[in-house]
């Protein structure tokens, strides 16, 4: 097995949590898992860690899920998990259009992030939206004012990345053998 294989799990991981426990289609699970992993993000939150055998989920993530860290948290308990996360000094910050949103292109991420992501076509709960210190939105200039929640995250994501820049950057041009 290839030295970089082995070492894979232990390399640098960006402080950035992707909490899709509102997110309910397992394809884009399974692509949010995928982009996730891509970029070598701490966790992605998922409602269920049974969601990742579902045929979709795994579909989707081409087998990121074995490298990508995961955890649970349900929709119920995610404001408790979120204020213990800001205890951790992780600033929540919801994807969503909403009217204090600051855009997409204006926003300063700190480093340690936990971004939140909404539901498929009714986006976050009042109740979630007020466990997140900031909300985050995507200008967009077509007819439909929406995007697929795993092409908005990566959106999101490859901002947050420009900021902070990539981790172990050797990697970049590795192959994984």
């Amino acid at each position: 097995m290839a030295l970089v294989r082995t070492q894979y799990p232990t390399l640098p991981r960006h402080a950035l949590m992707v909490c899709a426990t509102l997110v309910e289609n397992p394809t884009n699970l399974g692509m949010l898992c995928r982009t996730t992993e891509a970029f070598r993000l701490e966790t992605l939150v998922l409602s269920n860690l049974k969601l990742t055998q579902a045929r979709k989920f795994r579909q989707g993530a081409v087998s990121t899920h074995q490298w990508q860290p995961l955890i649970g948290c349900s929709p119920e308990h995610l404001p408790q998990w979120l204020g213990q996360q800001r205890q951790r000094g992780y600033t929540p910050i919801a994807l969503d259009l909403q009217p204090e949103a600051v855009p997409l292109t204006e926003m300063r991420f700190p480093e340690r992030v936990v971004l939140v992501l909404g539901r498929e076509l009714t986006g976050i709960p009042p109740s979630v939206a007020a466990a997140c210190d900031q909300v985050v939105m995507i200008p967009q200039y077509g007819m439909v004012q929406s995007l697929n929640v795993q092409t908005a995250a990566a959106l999101a994501i490859y901002a947050y990345i420009g900021q902070w820049g990539m981790v172990a950057s050797s990697l970049a041009h590795t192959p994984l053998e």
